[in-house]
């Protein structure tokens, strides 16, 4: 098993263990693992992100700590909290990201995820000036994810 697996199911157990909510920190959590702090930022950055349900917040400094929050599984809270996330544009490769991890996390099917992907893709948006893409890009996505959440439509 890989360090990053390992490092992700302890803090998976301690969100389990504290009702959702867990506070690290990050060097203490290094050593108890034997692995660098470094890899304990990798696992929560790719790991714990608002499109697979989860909130981080960091404190530095001596007495800092990360504390990540688990939020509400429900399918429609989850997607309207990434679209809140989103911010004004956003590029091809940020929005497939997100869409991966939105599959990944059973919140849109994968034939979603394949039409709003094509939607977003710099291909569609070839006859649009360069400066303005991004803008569009986000403000389809918001759009495609608001319809989505509220027909209900869950194809998998």
């Amino acid at each position: 098993m890989k360090i990053s697996d390992l490092v992700a199911e302890y803090i998976v157990r301690l969100l389990d263990e504290e009702g959702g909510n867990a506070e690290i920190k990050r060097n203490e959590l290094a050593v108890t693992l034997g692995c660098v702090p470094s890899q304990i930022n990798y696992v929560i950055t790719s790991r714990f992100t608002p499109e697979q349900g989860y909130i981080v917040e960091s404190r530095r400094g001596g007495g800092g700590y990360i504390r990540i929050t688990r939020v509400a599984a429900d399918r429609k809270l989850a997607v309207m909290h990434i679209i809140s996330s989103l911010k004004d544009s956003i590029s091809a490769t940020a929005a497939e990201v997100i869409l991966d991890n939105m599959t990944f996390g059973e919140l849109i099917s994968p034939y979603d995820h394949a039409l709003i992907s094509s939607a977003l893709s710099d291909k569609a948006y070839s006859s649009v000036p360069q400066e303005l893409r991004d803008a569009l890009r986000a403000s389809v996505m918001k759009n495609m994810l608001m319809t989505l959440i509220m027909t209900e439509k869950q194809s998998y």
